[in-house]
């Protein structure tokens, strides 16, 4: 068989392959980040709380009206996928936090011990693993495993920005979360995390931002969605010492999920994983609302009653 005939029958060995169901071509799999054109950036700083607070020891467990119902809403029926990032140590040293990789482990760890989701499928980017590339990569991978009956979840602790980004939105002002390259400062704006999710299947997906300005994040509204933000569009979110984590997430996960302390409702669910208590995503969120003295939380809730992860 001559050279050319070969180079023909391998080239049409590869369009076969590609074209088979299920199956992606390596090339095909990644994308390199491309940053969108965007005007008077400012970067938002998560802050770092300056000594203790007044109500040193921690928040109170108080009780507000909340968005919980106490109704359970349906649950899953497939597999389950998390995304979570947590950036403390960015590029040179005057933008790095203290918690923000906290955050991210605490998330990791309630998602396994408390809720039972298999290691294998939660994606950790932590620090300088967690590139806008190596973010993009694991959404987009992501959307090409996930069906209908899934449910994917999606926390992001670090930094937050604004600016008039060619995102794909209509937006006047927009929001991002920052990460990096490696060696500079990237920004993810709001209209491109719209754009890489609205590949999923499945409509059930939480999202958990604990960083400044994180309200408008609201882009990524739509029915199925839980958005939990540590902040309001133009606020601010705090980190400290007393917490050894963000305000929000330590209230959100540390006390409300890992600890239960957010368990209102008898959700009729005996406990969840060998626990006691089953601690639903809204009634974390009304803790952390209720508790947190220097956040200001906002949630979009498009979920039908109580999400229990």
């Amino acid at each position: 068989m001559s050279f050319r005939k070969i180079v023909i029958l391998m080239i049409l060995a590869v369009f076969l392959f590609a074209s088979m169901p299920g199956v992606v071509l390596a090339k095909d799999k990644a994308h390199d980040f491309k940053p969108v054109p965007a005007k008077d950036v400012q970067l938002v700083k998560k802050a770092a709380l300056k000594g203790p607070p007044p109500w040193a020891g921690g928040g109170k467990g108080k009780k507000k009206e909340g968005i919980a119902t106490g109704i359970l809403g349906e649950p899953v029926s497939g597999d389950r996928y998390a995304i979570v990032i947590g950036i403390s140590d960015y590029p040179g040293s005057q933008n790095d936090l203290a918690y923000a990789d906290d955050d991210a482990l605490a998330m990791e760890s309630a998602l396994i011990d408390v809720y039972g989701f298999s290691p294998v499928n939660i994606i950790a980017l932590i620090d300088g693993n967690a590139t806008a590339t190596n973010i993009q990569n694991a959404i987009y991978n992501l959307s090409n495993m996930v069906g209908a009956d899934d449910e994917v979840v999606f926390f992001y602790s670090g930094h937050g920005a604004r600016g008039r980004a060619d995102d794909g939105d209509k937006e006047r002002i927009d929001e991002a979360i920052v990460s990096h390259d490696g060696t500079d400062i990237v920004y993810i704006w709001d209209g491109q995390l719209k754009d890489w999710f609205s590949g999923f299947a499945t409509s059930r997906i939480v999202f958990v931002f604990d960083t400044c300005l994180a309200g408008g994040m609201t882009d990524l509204s739509a029915p199925g969605r839980v958005l939990n933000m540590a902040a309001s569009e133009r606020g601010y979110s705090y980190e400290g010492d007393i917490w050894g984590h963000g305000e929000f997430t330590y209230y959100f996960v540390v006390k409300g999920m890992n600890e239960g302390k957010a368990d209102i409702y008898d959700h009729n669910n005996n406990g969840y994983k060998g626990e006691s208590f089953d601690v639903v995503v809204e009634e974390a969120y009304d803790y952390a609302k209720a508790n947190c003295q220097y956040d200001k939380p906002t949630v979009s809730d498009e979920f039908d009653n109580d999400l229990l992860l």
